[in-house]
């Protein structure tokens, strides 16, 4: 609170989950781990094949949150939403464990 009681720009809560870069040597096994990987939860992977033919898989989860919290220096939400908005943040981090 002391922090954004001195902000003068705009702040935002941001919580980003795991992400976990595979590097494939085909796009079969790219394919078999996207697979697994969102038969398992996590619903924003991907696969991407680079101009050189880099094939790279990406395993990624749905748990982001990003919320504003102040705008030109003034709080925008009271400060019970920011302790409610930390306490979801910690329970998406021990998701993410």
């Amino acid at each position: 609170m002391t922090a954004l009681e001195k902000a003068t720009g705009d702040v935002v809560l941001k919580f980003e989950p795991f992400v976990l870069h595979v590097l494939c040597r085909e796009l079969q096994d790219a394919q078999l781990l996207h697979s697994v990987a969102v038969d398992s939860g996590f619903r924003n992977s991907g696969i991407t094949v680079g101009r050189g033919g880099k094939i790279m898989m990406a395993v990624r989860s749905t748990h982001c949150l990003e919320v504003p919290l102040s705008h030109k220096g003034k709080l925008m939400v009271s400060e019970e939403y920011i302790e409610f908005l930390i306490h979801i943040a910690n329970r998406k981090m021990e998701e993410n464990i």
